[in-house]
Parts: C-alpha cells; structure tokens; sequence
C-alpha cells in the first residue's frame, strides 16, 4: 500500500514538475493589431526551433496595449506601432531599458473604392464619411490626425470622420462600404483589402514615419526564453519574414 501511496505522490510530482514547466516557457506577446500575421508568423517559425516554448499572443490597438500592461496584464514582449507608447511605458519604468529596438517601418496611406479624382489630403473633403483609428489609442489614428492637420483640412472634415477601434477595422469599414474611405497602414491595404484599393499615400512632410519599437518588459527580461525570441527577431531569418509581410526594415 505504501509503495502505492509513493508511486502516487511521483506521478504527481513529475506532472507539476512538466506543468509548471511548460508554463515557464510561455511567452507572452503583445502586439500591435497590424502585426498580426508577421507576429504569428515569427512565433510558429520560433517554436518550430524550440518545440518546448508556446506563444500567448495578444493583438489588438498599441495604446490599448499599453494600457493593459500598464494595469498589471501580462506581458514579456510589446510591439507598438508608434514610439510614443513604448515611451509611455518606458517611462512607467515597465519595460527593459536596455532592450528596446525598431522592428519594422510602414506607410500610412488612404483607401477607397477606384476614384480617379482623389489623388491628395485635399481632394478627401469631398466625402461624407471618412475611418479612422480612435487617436486616443490607436497610433494610424494619431498619424492620420496629424496629416489632417498639416494638410489645412480639419474644418472641411470635422464631423466626417468615423473612429475605428484600430486600423484593421478601418479597412473593414471602408471594404463593406460602410464609409467612404479609410486612412490605414500599406501591409494592411495590399494584403487585406477586397473591395478598395490605395488611392494615394500620405507624404512624410504630412506625418512621421510608420515606426514599429519593440521591446522585453520589465518581467520578460527575467524570462531567458523571452530574452531568446526578442533576439531572434533581429535575425535575418526574421527580417526576411518581415519584409514577406510588405514591411521595411531600414
């Protein structure tokens, strides 16, 4: 009976040992909503190699993002699609100073159904309703905001616009038609649009450019598999994923 018992207490002892385990090799990521399929994509390439790690990823606005981490959600690796909520963190002293660097550029641009007479910021004043990401949360918001202004169009436009909870869902709405156009990222418009096409992009001298920071927080830089994956993202097996995706690296 005794021996049972042991045997028992054993098989129980190597079960929590691989439990926990296996939960110490998790790695949790968030990620910017346009880093969808380059993020999923860079983790399964990842655990190909190291078949003992998995991924929890988190997509959804970079501000949105910041946020949670900021309330306590975990987080070993953050990807924002701006530097300012990576600065907001940084300066929250929740992220690892010493490992932040740029993953990738991208380039804002307006979509819409075929319309040869939209070339420019200024020819969008014609329309009634125009997407958005929501500013307060969502950087191609931000960015599209501050084009507006420099292009001299906020007064044309002020009530047009339709706030979006981040810039996939402004293509969502500009390909259902629900709004006239959208202002979203170049991955986004090539590789997800059905039913509008880029009609212009915006000039630098309108908005700075598209930078995606990433960074190990605070806890994942005690983490060595976290650690692991945010160095294999400066390889160049991880660069050739990115640029697949119609990102920039330079």
């Amino acid at each position: 009976m005794k021996n049972v018992i042991r045997g028992m207490f054993f098989v129980l002892f190597i079960f929590l040992f691989f439990t926990t385990t296996v939960k110490a090799s998790d790695i949790n990521v968030s990620a910017a909503a346009s880093l969808r399929e380059v993020i999923t994509t860079l983790s399964a390439n990842y655990s190909k190699i190291h078949p003992d790690v998995s991924f929890k990823n988190n997509f959804a606005a970079s501000g949105a993002l910041a946020k949670q981490i900021e309330n306590g959600a975990p987080a070993d690796i953050f990807f924002s699609a701006n530097v300012e909520w990576m600065n907001h963190l940084k300066d929250k002293g929740l992220l690892d100073k010493k490992n932040i660097t740029t993953l990738a550029y991208n380039t804002l641009v307006f979509v819409g159904k075929p319309n040869p007479n939209i070339k420019a910021m200024q020819d969008i004043v014609m329309f009634e309703k125009i997407a958005i990401g929501s500013p307060k949360s969502v950087p191609a918001g931000q960015y599209a905001t501050e084009a507006i202004k420099k292009a001299g169009i906020e007064k044309q436009i002020a009530g047009k616009l339709v706030m979006a909870k981040d810039v996939r869902e402004c293509l969502m709405y500009a390909d259902r038609g629900e709004v006239n156009g959208a202002f979203v990222y170049r991955t986004d418009a090539e590789q997800l649009a059905k039913n509008v096409k880029i009609l212009f992009s915006v000039p630098q001298e309108y908005c700075p450019r598209v930078t995606y920071p990433v960074a190990l927080t605070a806890v994942g830089s005690k983490k060595a598999e976290a650690e692991s994956f945010y160095k294999y993202l400066q390889s160049s097996e991880a660069k050739e994923v990115i640029l697949k995706y119609g990102f920039m690296v330079k």
